[in-house]
């Protein structure tokens, strides 16, 4: 029998990771921070209530639904709310202040949601988990391996992308160099317009595959929002592969830290998991800004030898 605390740490991990991907994308393009991420992903946690309890198929079938609307959302945010202050030149401090903003709308537009869930189909939308719904595979819930599979093939996926395509060329000097991009003939625009469904859509699936396991409620995602820029500034915050290396850390961390540290000084430490993730950024911006991605770390590792 595998310890419940690793398949809780593997999932959330792999989960985490998802997310941060997502954030790494869409921060690439505006260089804002958008605090409406996390709510993206509850988002695609009620796509997949609606596919189990009313439409009653597998949970699975909602992840396409979850990226195409979170995608969606997303791509809104970027067009209406995010555009236009670019345009008029609004300081990083408003655009971080209208994505939080629009978090607000999202999340009071879910919580209407829940609302009607509940009164029209008599289904149970706060504080509701779809283990129950999950298959199992060698004894334990698919979810368990279907997780970390889906960063490995998304990160191979990336890789190909982003390494191997003239879109993936093109994405990576428009983010690079966006005034320099558009004298070469790249569609600027259209490139940051699908980082944004990539990164809102990611966000989805991330949050239909985390019913299976977590519990799902219309505020889930201020809970969520520190853990998922913990792993994107650990990761370095400008790397799409430090982001999957800084949610695995995260994510390991807040799961099996808190069990060990509850087994060494008692279970009132439990309370307190949400100081992890904040202690990792505090840490984060005084030692190495710049996250995984930015250190040198063939320096280290000579530095390390002589040591």
């Amino acid at each position: 029998m595998v310890d419940p605390i690793f398949s809780d740490a593997i999932v959330f991990a792999s989960l985490l990771a998802l997310l941060s991907i997502g954030l790494t994308l869409t921060y690439l393009t505006t260089r804002v921070p958008n605090f409406a991420h996390a709510s993206f992903a509850t988002i695609g946690v009620y796509i997949a209530l609606v596919a189990t309890r009313i439409w009653e198929v597998s949970p699975y079938f909602s992840l396409p639904i979850a990226f195409v609307i979170s995608g969606l959302v997303a791509v809104a945010l970027y067009t209406f709310i995010l555009k236009p202050l670019i345009r008029r030149r609004a300081s990083q401090a408003i655009q971080m202040i209208a994505t939080l903003a629009f978090d607000l709308v999202v999340i009071a537009m879910l919580n209407i949601f829940a609302d009607f869930v509940v009164k029209t189909f008599q289904v149970t939308s706060r504080e509701f988990t779809l283990r129950s719904y999950d298959a199992e595979l060698a004894g334990l819930p698919m979810i368990v391996f279907v997780a970390p599979l889906t960063i490995a093939l998304l990160a191979l996926t990336l890789f190909v992308v982003l390494k191997k395509t003239k879109f993936g060329i093109a994405m990576r000097a428009a983010t690079e160099n966006s005034d320099l991009s558009e004298t070469v003939g790249i569609n600027v625009k259209m490139v940051y317009g699908v980082s944004w469904m990539l990164g809102g859509g990611l966000a989805g699936i991330a949050g239909a595959l985390m019913s299976l396991w977590f519990q799902g409620d219309p505020n889930l995602g201020p809970l969520l929002i520190p853990s998922v820029f913990a792993a994107s500034i650990v990761g370095g915050f400008m790397s799409i592969y430090g982001a999957i290396a800084g949610g695995v850390l995260i994510g390991l961390t807040e799961v099996l830290g808190t069990r060990f540290l509850a087994g060494e000084f008692g279970s009132w430490l439990i309370a307190y998991r949400p100081l992890i993730p904040l202690v990792f950024i505090v840490v984060t911006l005084m030692l190495a800004p710049r996250g995984i991605a930015g250190l040198k770390w063939s320096r280290l590792w000579r530095h390390g030898s002589r040591v």
